[in-house]
C-alpha cells in the first residue's frame, strides 16, 4: 500500500499524473494559508525569537531529502575551522520522546531522537538539542553549552525562530518538481520563497546564482565495527542489497552505481522503522545503506551490515560569499 501511494505521489508531483488539475486549488489553499501564516509573524502578532547568538537556517521548501543533513555536518566543521563554537537545533522527527527538548549524544537512542540527531551528533561531536520548537531548544544548548553559533537544521518555514542567515538546498534533478504547493506538488511554499534566502545550494547540477554541492561516497563502515571500513570498489563485484529509507532513494542508489557497485536496490519509505525481516534477501550477500538507517539497525545487524558515510564538497566562492553573510552579522551585532 505505501509503494503504491509513494508511486502516485511520484507521479502526481514530479510527473504528469491526470489529478494534477483536480488538487490544484487545495495547492492553491495551502500556499495562501502559508502567505497568512508568515505574514502574522512578521507583524508581530505572533512572538518570534531572538537568539542572543547568530542563527544560520538549513532548508528547503519542498518535502522529502535533498540533502540538507550533509550540508548542516559540512557547515558545523566549516564553523569550527573559522573560529566559532557550533550548536545545532533541529526537529528530532519521529522521535518519541515523552518531552523536549532533548540533548543528543553520541550514544542517543535514535528512537527517542530521531535517527537524523544521531548522526549529526556522531558526525559533528558538537553540542545538538532537537524538538519541535526551535527557541526552546536554542534556550537549552545556550544552557548547557558555551555556543557562540546556532545552525539550525530544516527550519526554513518554522518562522517563529529569527534568524541572520537563510539557506535552502534543492535537488538538482527534481528541482520544485510540478511548482505546486501542497497536496497538489511537494512543496511547502512557492517557488519565488527562493529567490529570498541568502544562499542557494543545489544538490546536484546548479542553476543560475545557485552553489552546487556533490556528494562523495568511497567507502563502506561495517554497522557492528565503524572502525572496520572497505572502499567501494571492493563491492563492484557484487551483488550487493542497496537499502535506503530516506527522501529521495534514488541518489543513494545513483552513488553507488557511479562506484561501479553491481546492486539490488531496495528503497523504503523516509524515516522507515527497519526490523530483521525487511533483510530477508534469501541470500548472504552484503547489504549498503545509508548512515541515518544503520543506526536504526544496530541492535540487530550482523557482519553482512555496511553502510556509507555520505561527505559533502561544495566551492570556494561558496566559502567566499558565507564568510562575507557571516561578517556582515557579526560587525552588526558588535556595533548594536
Amino acid at each position: 500500500m505505501k509503494g503504491r501511494w509513494h508511486e502516485f505521489l511520484e507521479e502526481l508531483w514530479y510527473g504528469k499524473h491526470p489529478a494534477q488539475p483536480v488538487l490544484a486549488p487545495l495547492g492553491w489553499l495551502y500556499r495562501g494559508v502559508a502567505r497568512v501564516r508568515r505574514a502574522i509573524f512578521a507583524t508581530g502578532l505572533l512572538s518570534v525569537y531572538r537568539a542572543p547568538v547568530p542563527v544560520i537556517v538549513v532548508g528547503n521548501i519542498s518535502v522529502g531529502g535533498t540533502g540538507k543533513t550533509p550540508l548542516v555536518i559540512w557547515l558545523a566543521r566549516r564553523l569550527r575551522d573559522y573560529g566559532f563554537r557550533p550548536g545545532i537545533v533541529a526537529r528530532g522527527y519521529r522521535g518519541r520522546a515523552r518531552s523536549w527538548p532533548q540533548q543528543v549524544r553520541v550514544d542517543s537512542d535514535p528512537v527517542a531522537v530521531g535517527d537524523e540527531a544521531v548522526v549529526i551528533a556522531r558526525r559533528t561531536q558538537m553540542p545538538l538539542a532537537v524538538g519541535p520548537n526551535r527557541g526552546e531548544d536554542i534556550r537549552a544548548l545556550l544552557r548547557h553549552s558555551d555556543v557562540n553559533i546556532i545552525l539550525c537544521d530544516d527550519g526554513l518555514q518554522h518562522y517563529a525562530l529569527e534568524r541572520d542567515i537563510e539557506i535552502a538546498v534543492i535537488d538538482g534533478v527534481r528541482r520544485t518538481g510540478n511548482g505546486a504547493c501542497l497536496p497538489a506538488g511537494p512543496l511547502r511554499e512557492p517557488p519565488a520563497r527562493l529567490a529570498e534566502v541568502d544562499l542557494v545550494v543545489t544538490n546536484g547540477l546548479a542553476g543560475r546564482g545557485e552553489f552546487a554541492m556533490r556528494y562523495i561516497v568511497d567507502i563502506a563502515r561495517r554497522v557492528t565495527a565503524p572502525r572496520t571500513s572497505r572502499a567501494l570498489a571492493e563491492f563492484a563485484a557484487g551483488p550487493v542489497h542497496a537499502v535506503a529509507g530516506i527522501g529521495n532513494p534514488e541518489n543513494f542508489f545513483g552513488a553507488l552505481k557511479r562506484q561501479g557497485v553491481r546492486l539490488i536496490p531496495h528503497a523504503f519509505p523516509d524515516h522507515h522503522q527497519f526490523a530483521p525481516a525487511d533483510f530477508d534477501f534469501g541470500d548472504g550477500a552484503p547489504v549498503l545503506m545509508t548512515q541515518k538507517d544503520a543506526v536504526k539497525c544496530e541492535h540487530f545487524a550482523d557482519d553482512r551490515f555496511w553502510y556509507v558515510p555520505l561527505e559533502v564538497e561544495l566551492p570556494e566562492v561558496f566559502e567566499r560569499r558565507l564568510k562575507t553573510l557571516l561578517k556582515k552579522v557579526i560587525d552588526g551585532q558588535e556595533a548594536a
